[in-house]
């Protein structure tokens, strides 16, 4: 089943580029594509979309309040912002509006439709850099909890790699296990640990 993708972003130019790799590649589908926020929260209910792609500084109302007026509308849905800017508050800002990961619009399309992938698997894709200001901004000591006494060591190796900011395919990579398993170790910790998103585990993990 192919993954519906909508695109919120004003400049026309990367709205069409990004529609363009979205509609060559056949695991998606483009569910539409907005030039300002205003339009998407009208438009994107009745279209249903599994992944947004948000630009956040935009005319009007900016894409992160834009996500949070979806989001309670539409729950499943997941968030992925691109923008130019690699800060930690829009970073962070973006995450508490319910988006669920964050990328920098010079992203490789190659990389991209991964993220696409990987967000709509419920993994939070960030560059490393960024997933590493996450993990220094939450993390902090605490006692161990139950369940990440209950986690393996190939789990607990997963969420090692994690932290560090690894995709799923790097980690495959470096573990030497196939994306299935990588996939496998997703299930399993969320279910382990109680969380929706890679951010939610990674933080839960460290404050072990």
């Amino acid at each position: 089943m192919s993954i519906k993708v909508a695109i919120v972003d004003d400049d026309e130019g990367i709205r069409s580029s990004l529609a363009t790799l979205i509609r060559r590649s056949p695991q998606f589908e483009m569910a539409g594509d907005y030039p300002d926020a205003e339009t998407a929260i009208k438009e994107i209910p009745r279209k249903a979309p599994d992944v947004v792609l948000m630009d956040i500084n935009m005319p009007g109302m900016k894409g992160m309040e834009c996500v949070r007026v979806l989001k309670t509308q539409l729950p499943a849905v997941q968030f992925l912002m691109l923008t130019v800017y690699e800060d930690s508050d829009s970073l962070f800002a973006s995450l508490k509006a319910g988006a669920s990961g964050y990328l920098l619009k010079r992203t490789a399309g190659a990389r991209l439709l991964e993220a696409i992938r990987d967000v709509h698997a419920g993994g939070s894709p960030m560059t490393p850099q960024l997933a590493r200001r996450v993990v220094q901004f939450f993390a902090k000591p605490a006692e161990r909890t139950e369940p990440v006494a209950q986690l393996t060591a190939g789990e607990k190796e997963f969420l090692d790699q994690l932290a560090n900011g690894y995709a799923y395919k790097e980690i495959a990579e470096r573990m030497k296990i196939s994306i299935d398993t990588v996939r496998s170790y997703v299930r399993t910790v969320y279910e382990k640990l109680h969380v929706h998103s890679r951010t939610e585990a990674v933080v839960k993990y460290l404050r072990r």
